[in-house]
């Protein structure tokens, strides 16, 4: 059991997004993390610790996203991105959550996540979301970095394969955080 200061320890969630919830996942499907996570999310509103909800969105043009060439591109639709295809799922915000959206895989770079985490005395980060090994591990790498402390629940991660998922909770996150499950988190008296 991973006891949490409910004062200085935020949940930040990561691409919980209509656009990216639906697709195909591993090793659990996007509504189930969307789930696992509004319920965790409820247990830190109750709690009085800070919930932020970060997203990934680009301009129609996609002017605003990043366009090194590289061996293996994630591909981009044809056109601008589906109406909603950033907006968070259904029943996942609530008032008094803090969102940030961003232009890449990490929610530090480019974005006020830090200043906002300051400002409201969080020292450790419980992270969860969608992808495991993109936008939760780059997250987790930048907050690590940034001196935070880093719990991150296994099953409030997936991915767009179990190797890929299994990869970064096996040989990335045990260096950088405590993996655990949302199950064996807990707020001290």
């Amino acid at each position: 059991m991973i006891k949490l200061d409910p004062k200085t320890t935020a949940l930040v969630l990561i691409d919980l997004q209509n656009g990216i919830v639906g697709l195909p996942l591993a090793p659990r499907t996007g509504p189930d993390v969307a789930q696992r996570s509004r319920e965790i999310a409820g247990r830190f509103r109750v709690a009085g610790s800070p919930v932020v909800l970060v997203n990934v969105g680009f301009a129609a043009d996609f002017g605003d996203a990043l366009s090194q060439p590289v061996d293996q591109p994630m591909g981009r639709p044809e056109g601008s991105l589906p109406h909603n295809w950033s907006s968070l799922v259904d029943g996942l915000k609530e008032a008094g959550d803090l969102t940030i959206t961003k232009r890449q895989w990490g929610a530090f770079y480019g974005t006020e996540l830090d200043l906002q985490l300051q400002r409201r005395g969080v020292k450790t980060i419980v992270l969860g979301g969608i992808a495991t090994n993109f936008g939760v591990e780059s997250t987790a790498r930048q907050a690590w970095e940034h001196g935070y402390a880093v719990v991150i629940p296994e099953d409030l991660c997936t991915s767009v394969s179990e190797e890929l998922h299994q990869m970064a909770v096996r040989n990335i996150f045990p260096r950088i955080s405590r993996v655990t499950r949302s199950d064996d988190l807990a707020f001290a008296a």
